[in-house]
């Protein structure tokens, strides 16, 4: 196993320290707009705002964040790993709802990394303006969040290490600057009691759009799940009470900062409020800071999904890149650009914290609402009680589904943005999947044990020119006795292929993580061999590699000689050559589908020119590859026949 799929599981204060900067940079930066949001949305300012709002912060952390998240979601792990896609892989009958449900909630998280970074740069920024007013706000942020994109390209291995420090302080000065007021006033700590929530929803004016602003007490939960394999569930759950502890302390003195200026409550900031005037500019550069790491912390998440997604077959195959040694980190280009472009838009168009916030939470509420399904669903599978999955059920779907209809009242304030977002990538995903399980319905396998002489009488046969010492393949055939028909199609029929040795490659797709390992399959030895690579969802593909290195075991093991065939070339030791064979499946116009089915396979079809070919996406020898179209061939019942007539019975 290589240093890329070694974790942080160990509880350590360095482990400890690191699951700060890695975990917690979005829950953890949004003392910086909550508070803000709430009171922006709210037509009337008393004290049964301040206490109505903190207790339902304090119960939706407690009952969202820490019960469904830490305490039960993250024992939903995949040997380690989290995240919805990794809940997928862990649900081993995935029929089409699972995908679905999936689908929409990955596509909601990748949208959501689009707001993020925007609103959380931005309310940091704000603060600087309290310093110096003639600061352009939005300048300011565009070239943040370019520095921050451009350089993702070359990985964060050096400045990741500031990251856990960093949070360290961030939260440190949230705890300082919360105390400093809950001691001159901690009378608003009453509002733990949950009464006041409930009075709060209850009787509160338009406490039903206010519980919007509430909801982004929480939005970073999601990405604490998905961050379960960067630092153990041990390391999270620790941090976790560290965190939330300064969490409230912050949003507590916020509110007993608020309840003696209610007066001034609805023009101000109260994150910066609570700061004394001296420091405020270095309270703002640490916000900023923490703004940064917030963000990194999205995008690289916005990484790392698209790359599962890659690997479970539910994204299109595209470049992926390996710029460090650290686990799990990637770089996206495609990604990478198109969220710089996004986030850029957002900046852009919204202008200030304040409106990005209409269009903030939307999008993440129905992730969440995806993860309770599947993790029911999950359950269930594993047998676990009914009475306790549907109490888990009824609790987190009536908080969510609650969270969904006020965070619908901000569909045309911009919540409209963050959903056409997730639309879009929703319908990458459905076209990708459920086209390639249509394509995948015609594939038709033939047992090559069953006649294997024929690969024999080719390989001796000198009237067939030989075409390669080594020809391989690329199969998706599961059994090991078993190819595709399209193969011999084109070994045999298409244009004879001629070669010592066949190769049949399988890339079997786990649903475990990190295996890393391959099994031989000597069909006829020396000319017929198949391969397996049983490959987790978080290894990167990169056959040519791998293949490589299987060759060289076989040479040491005495399995296969790698000298060339040719006598010309054999005295001289020179290395056997190689040629793949990259097919691919076409649909010919002969052959009808259902409309549903056309529909698919017509956005699989846009979706794909996205798309790099397998040549690129399995890491091959792009030198020493052939291309070929073979049919797609669907059985079908030939309804009329042409009939041949003579010349002479015609007029």
């Amino acid at each position: 196993m290589n240093k890329r799929h070694s974790g942080i599981s160990k509880v350590s204060f360095a482990g400890l320290i690191v699951t700060l900067g890695i975990v917690f940079g979005d829950l953890g930066t949004s003392p910086l707009y909550t508070i803000k949001a709430i009171i922006n949305a709210s037509t009337v300012f008393n004290k049964d705002l301040i206490f109505g709002a903190l207790s339902c912060v304090f119960w939706t952390l407690t009952l969202q964040t820490t019960i469904k998240y830490v305490i039960i979601t993250l024992r939903a792990d995949n040997h380690g790993e989290g995240g919805i896609f990794a809940l997928f892989a862990l649900i081993r009958n995935k029929n089409n709802w699972v995908a679905i449900f999936t689908m929409i909630g990955g596509s909601a998280l990748l949208a959501d990394g689009v707001i993020t970074p925007a609103i959380t740069v931005t309310s940091a920024v704000e603060g600087l303006k309290l310093v110096h007013q003639n600061i352009p706000l939005v300048p300011v942020v565009i070239s943040i969040l370019s520095a921050l994109f451009f350089f993702q390209q070359f990985g964060t291995d050096f400045i990741g290490k500031a990251f856990g420090p960093v949070m360290l302080v961030w939260f440190s000065m949230l705890t300082i600057l919360g105390l400093g007021c809950l001691l001159k006033d901690p009378g608003v700590l009453v509002a733990i009691n949950p009464m006041y929530a409930y009075r709060f929803i209850v009787e509160f004016p338009n406490a039903v759009i206010l519980l919007g602003g509430v909801f982004l007490a929480t939005t970073g939960a999601e990405a604490l799940y998905s961050d379960l394999g960067h630092c153990g569930i041990k390391n999270i759950r620790i941090s976790w009470m560290f965190v939330k502890t300064a969490l409230l302390i912050n949003y507590f003195g916020q509110g007993s900062y608020l309840i003696n200026h209610l007066d001034t409550m609805a023009s101000v900031n109260p994150f910066y409020a609570i700061m004394p005037a001296w420091f405020i500019f270095p309270g703002a550069i640490i916000a900023t800071a923490a703004s940064i790491i917030a963000s990194q912390a999205l995008i690289s998440g916005s990484y790392t999904i698209i790359s599962e997604a890659v690997s479970l077959n539910i994204w299109p195959k595209i470049r992926i890149s390996y710029p460090t040694d650290i686990k799990g980190q990637v770089y996206i280009p495609f990604v990478n650009w198109f969220l710089w472009i996004a986030c850029s838009f957002v900046v852009i168009y919204f202008g200030e914290s304040s409106r990005m916030e209409a269009a903030y939470g939307l999008s993440i509420t129905i992730t969440m609402i995806m993860t309770t399904l599947l993790l029911s669903y999950h359950l269930r599978r594993r047998k676990v009680n009914l009475i306790y999955i549907i109490t888990l059920l009824t609790v987190f779907l009536s908080i969510e589904g609650i969270f969904l209809y006020s965070n619908l009242h901000k569909f045309s304030n911009g919540g409209w943005l963050t959903i056409a977002l997730a639309f879009v990538f929703f319908t990458v995903m459905y076209g990708w999947y459920f086209g390639r399980k249509i394509k995948n319905q015609y594939i038709s396998f033939v047992n090559i044990n069953k006649d294997p002489d024929i690969f024999r009488a080719l390989s001796n046969d000198s009237s067939v020119p030989k075409i390669a010492t080594n020809l391989v393949y690329i199969t998706k055939a599961n059994r090991r006795d078993q190819i595709e028909a399209k193969i011999m199609y084109s070994i045999f029929n298409k244009h004879p292929k001629r070669a010592n040795t066949y190769w049949f490659l399988h890339v079997d797709n786990l649903e475990t993580p990190n295996t890393f390992e391959y099994v031989v399959n000597h069909i006829i030895p020396g000319v017929l061999i198949k391969i397996d690579f049983r490959l987790g969802f978080k290894i990167e593909r990169k056959i040519n590699l791998y293949f490589r290195e299987v060759i060289e075991d076989m040479v040491k093991s005495g399995e296969i000689s790698m000298v060339s065939q040719y006598e010309s070339l054999k005295s001289h030791a020179i290395p056997a050559d190689f040629l793949y064979v990259n097919l691919d499946r076409i649909l010919i116009s002969d052959y009808k589908l259902p409309p549903l089915k056309i529909f698919i396979m017509g956005l699989h079809n846009f979706v794909r020119r996205m798309s790099i070919n397998d040549v690129k996406a399995l890491g091959l020898d792009s030198a020493n590859v052939i291309e070929e179209k073979v049919p797609i061939v669907i059985g079908q019942q030939i309804k009329m026949r042409i009939l041949r007539v003579h010349k002479d019975s015609i007029g």
